[in-house]
C-alpha cells in the first residue's frame, strides 16, 4: 500500500503544518513520527523554489502540498516533484472541487499532463502510475453547505476543515451562517462519512483530540513548526524571566 492509498484510510492519522521552509525541519518532523507533514504554500514562509528540497527530506511521511489557490501548473510541479497529495485552500462547491481534481489527474479523468521522466517516477526507473491525495478545505459558510456535494466529488478524499477561516467566516457573514462552528464540524464529519471519505482538522495541543476523533475527525494536524518553536522558546524564557 502507498502512502497515498494509507492516508485514505479511516483511521487516527497524525500530521503537522510545515511552515518555515526549512528542509531541516521537515526531516525532523518526518524522523519524529508523523504520519504526513503538510508544506504551506498559502500562508508559509517557504517559496515554491523550497518545496523540492523539503520533499527530499522527508521520506517516512506522506508529504503534502498546500498551494495558494488552484493553479494547475502549480498543482502538477508538486506532483512532479513527489507530493503525494495536494491541499487546497476555499473549497466552497463541487464546482471547485471538480477543477481541482482535474489538475491533480491525468486523463481521462484530468488534464494533468505525463512525464515519466520526474522524480514522482523516481526519474524514469518506475512506472506505476499513483493517484494523489486530495485534501479540499472548507473554510466558508457555503463550504460547509455543500459539504455532502463535495464529498461526493470523485477524486476529493479527506474533507479537512480550516478553523480559523471558517469561523472567520461564520462571524464576517451571521446572516448566511445557519449553523455555528460546533455544527459545523458535525455537518462536515457526515458528509465524510456519507460519502466514503475522510476528514481532518488543524488543531492545537490544547485541543480535546478524542472528542474530536469521536466526531469523525482522523486526519489530525497538530500546530505548525512554528508554533511549535515559538512555544518552546517561550518555555525556556519564562521560568528565567521570573
Amino acid at each position: 500500500m502507498t502512502t497515498a492509498d494509507t492516508l485514505r484510510q479511516r483511521h487516527l492519522q497524525l500530521g503537522t503544518w510545515l511552515q518555515t521552509g526549512s528542509p531541516i525541519i521537515a526531516e525532523l518532523a518526518d524522523a519524529s513520527g508523523f504520519d504526513w507533514l503538510l508544506i504551506d504554500l498559502e500562508h508559509g514562509c517557504g517559496t515554491e523554489t523550497m518545496v523540492l528540497p523539503q520533499l527530499q527530506a522527508i521520506r517516512r511521511a506522506a508529504a503534502i502540498v498546500r498551494v495558494g489557490a488552484p493553479h494547475p501548473d502549480l498543482i502538477a510541479r508538486a506532483l512532479d516533484w513527489g507530493a503525494a497529495g495536494i491541499m487546497v485552500p476555499m473549497v466552497s462547491t463541487a464546482e471547485k472541487a471538480e477543477a481541482c481534481v482535474r489538475a491533480m489527474q491525468y486523463p481521462p479523468r484530468g488534464d494533468r499532463g505525463l512525464a515519466r521522466m520526474v522524480r514522482a517516477y523516481n526519474f524514469g526507473l518506475e512506472r506505476e502510475t499513483v493517484s494523489p491525495v486530495f485534501f479540499a478545505q472548507i473554510e466558508t459558510v457555503e463550504g460547509v453547505k455543500n459539504a455532502h456535494a463535495i464529498a461526493a466529488v470523485e477524486g476529493v478524499d479527506v474533507l479537512f476543515i480550516g478553523p480559523m477561516d471558517l469561523q472567520l467566516n461564520i462571524q464576517s457573514y451571521p446572516q448566511d451562517a445557519t449553523l455555528d462552528y460546533a455544527a459545523c464540524l458535525r455537518e462536515v464529519a457526515a458528509a465524510a462519512k456519507s460519502a466514503g471519505k475522510v476528514c481532518g482538522l488543524l488543531t492545537r495541543q490544547t485541543d480535546d483530540a478524542a472528542a474530536l476523533q469521536a466526531l469523525g475527525f482522523t486526519h489530525l494536524a497538530i500546530e505548525t513548526d512554528i508554533t511549535v518553536m515559538r512555544e518552546g522558546y517561550r518555555q525556556i524564557i519564562k521560568p528565567l524571566r521570573g
